[in-house]
Order: structure tokens, then C-alpha cells, then sequence
């Protein structure tokens, strides 16, 4: 057979053989979607939300709480976090679900609010157990991220008792589907640049069923709105009027302009943390790879992120509602992608929900 004919062949074969893979993955993908009902993590099947705060001390805690044991990944980016059973998430290790997940306030005295959370569950033997021996407490496992608000004018008086225990008890009691957004838990003494920041959530739902929801208490560094302008950059993936319906802004940006950042940052002074979730049946590796992807969706909405001086922290939950359909790695790219775009919805959410608290000073997006 002449060699260029042979050649041919065979590069016809290898295209046909690869063809069948590459028809199932477009096919698997949907042309359009819709925000979930409550357009909140909720509306991923298997969660629930509860928050507590302190308008003295302004301050608060978030607690994200599935209904059984959920699949959990972490992707930490930023200079300064502050975290707590990270480690314990890493796949090498022998613990890949979580019983809650805790956002909270008060930097390091933040992280005692999954105190109160454990608490909760353990009297409710939810937890992960070694032993089935009587008298021997399960192990609930509560990874937490913090955000500083210390310096927001609040009284931060506690002495030997600061108060995020209880406050993280009172945000697990309070879970349910539905939860205010802007200034309460995590987000109640958040500040987003030179704008008051809050807890925001968003949730998409594809058109074969896949439901994908974010939350996050932003307290970043860096700016959520275009310079010189009300629209966030976040705006090209806006949903309806979901954060004020400007859309995407036209403006040009010059490289080192941050428009509205914090003019004067200090280590630990900032900090973006947030949780996102789906519905589908994910093992520990595959919702790393999504929080990883997760993660950029901070990029696409705050100006500049992952500096020295935030902390910022996503976790990914699976509740294993529905099995992968379709080829298991496409699928998982296109919940990543998903979750990024959700994720910066929720910043621009909880930004635009922001109020000021009595007797804080500051801006609000509304006010800008």
C-alpha cells in the first residue's frame, strides 16, 4: 500500500475512535440554564444554612449544614488564612466528609465557633465514629474559615470570652432553606474595598438537572466594582436584575488602578471565604479539582484577590443527591465552571444586599 494512502487511514481511524467521546461530551452539555428557585446554595438538595450574629460586637458566623455527611474539598489561595480541619479534607487522609462547615468573623477567636458547632452535632451523635462502643462520642468534623473584622468599631471587650462559640451554636439551631443576605452571620462586620460587605449566595440549575450553589462572606482586600463606575465586576454574570442589572461595565481599567480597594491594608486585615456545592455524587478528588476551579471565580469578581493580605478559602461540597451522567471528567469540568460563575455572582450578591449596621461608618453599593 503506497505510504501516504496508509497514513490517511490510519488517521481516519484514529479520528473516528475518538470522535464517539468527543459527540457524548457536547452532547452531555446543555444550551442554557436557570438560577435555582431561592437563587441560594440551598437550592442544591441536602443543605441548610443558619447564621447568628452580634450587632455590639459586629460580628457573626455562617454555618453551611448538609442533612447527612457530605464530601468535602478545600482550596486555600490567599496570603493570610485562618483555617481549621483543613488538613483532615486532603485525600491522602482518612476522613473525606464533613458533618458542617463553619464561616465565621473575629479572625483567630473566630475559629472557636466551630467549637459550638461540634457541640450540636455531637449531641445529636452526628459525627464520624471509630468505635461503636458505648459511651464513646462520635467525632463531628467541622472544617471553619475566618475573616478579620476586629477593627470595624465594634466592642471587642470579651476578655476570657469572646463570644463565637455561642455564636456558632445559635447559627447551627437556626439552619434552613432559606437565609437573609448582605449584613448578617459571617458578612455582618464585612468590608468589600472601601464598600460594606456581607454574605452573598447565587445557585444555577442546567437544563439536565444539575444544581450547583455558592456562599460567601466577602471581606476582601481588593475591589468588587469597576473604577469609576456601580458595576461589578461580576456584571457580565449577572442573572436578571439579581445585583442591580447594570451588567457588565464598558470602561477601560488601567493596570495598577484598584478603584475602590482598601488604600491601606494590613496583614490579616481582609479575607474572602466561601463554600460552594452540587447536587452530584462527587468523590474527594473530583471536588478538589471543582473548588480549585471554584476559586476563580474571585478573580472574576474582586480587583485584586489572593494578595498577602487576604485569606481566602473555598470549600466544595458534594450531597450526592444523583449519580455522574455522562463522562466523569467533563462532567466535573463543567460544574467547576459552573461554580466559578455562581461564586462571583454570590460576591456581587452579598455586596449589593449590604447595609451599614447602627453606628458604623462606611459606604454601601446603594449609596455609591
Amino acid at each position: 500500500m503506497d505510504r501516504r494512502i496508509l497514513l490517511a487511514s490510519l488517521s481516519g481511524s484514529a479520528a473516528a475512535l475518538a470522535a464517539p467521546r468527543f459527540a457524548l461530551a457536547q452532547s452531555a452539555s446543555p444550551s442554557t440554564g436557570r438560577a435555582g428557585p431561592g437563587n441560594r446554595i440551598t437550592d442544591v438538595p441536602g443543605l441548610m444554612v443558619g447564621q447568628a450574629d452580634d450587632p455590639r460586637v459586629r460580628t457573626g458566623v455562617t454555618v453551611i449544614l448538609p442533612d447527612g455527611r457530605a464530601t468535602c474539598a478545600v482550596d486555600v489561595r490567599g496570603g493570610g488564612p485562618g483555617t481549621r480541619e483543613t488538613d483532615a479534607l486532603n485525600s491522602w487522609n482518612l476522613v473525606h466528609s464533613i458533618d458542617a462547615v463553619v464561616l465565621s468573623g473575629g479572625s483567630v477567636y473566630g475559629l472557636a465557633s466551630a467549637d459550638g458547632v461540634a457541640a450540636w452535632l455531637g449531641a445529636r451523635k452526628r459525627g464520624y465514629g471509630l468505635s461503636t462502643q458505648a459511651g464513646v462520642p462520635v467525632s463531628p468534623i467541622v472544617p471553619a474559615a475566618i475573616l478579620y473584622d476586629l477593627a470595624n468599631g465594634g466592642d471587642k471587650n470579651w476578655g476570657t470570652n469572646p463570644p463565637y462559640r455561642d455564636l456558632g451554636f445559635k447559627a447551627v439551631d437556626a439552619a434552613s432553606r432559606d437565609f437573609k443576605l448582605g449584613t448578617v452571620g459571617a458578612g455582618f462586620g464585612a468590608e468589600a474595598g472601601k464598600l460594606k460587605g456581607g454574605i452573598g449566595s447565587a445557585s444555577f440549575v442546567t437544563n439536565d438537572g444539575i444544581t450547583v450553589g455558592a456562599i460567601v462572606a466577602t471581606n476582601s482586600l481588593g475591589s468588587v466594582v469597576v473604577p469609576g463606575s456601580k458595576n461589578f465586576w461580576a456584571g457580565a454574570f449577572e442573572i436578571g436584575d439579581e445585583f442591580g442589572g447594570l451588567g457588565a461595565s464598558a470602561n477601560r481599567v488601567v493596570a495598577d488602578d484598584w478603584g475602590l480597594a482598601k488604600a491601606n491594608p494590613a496583614a490579616r486585615a481582609n479575607t474572602t471565604i466561601a463554600c460552594i456545592a452540587t447536587d452530584v455524587d462527587l468523590d474527594i478528588d473530583q471536588m478538589k479539582r471543582v473548588t480549585m476551579m471554584a476559586q476563580d471565580g474571585f478573580s472574576r469578581a474582586i480587583r485584586p484577590i489572593h494578595s498577602p493580605f487576604d485569606g481566602d478559602v473555598v470549600f466544595g461540597l458534594s450531597t450526592a443527591k444523583q449519580k455522574i451522567k455522562g463522562p466523569a471528567d467533563f462532567v466535573v469540568a463543567r460544574i467547576g465552571a459552573l461554580a466559578a460563575d455562581v461564586l462571583s455572582r454570590a460576591v456581587a450578591r452579598g455586596v449589593h444586599e449590604a447595609t451599614l449596621p447602627p453606628g458604623m461608618k462606611g459606604q454601601t453599593w446603594k449609596n455609591l
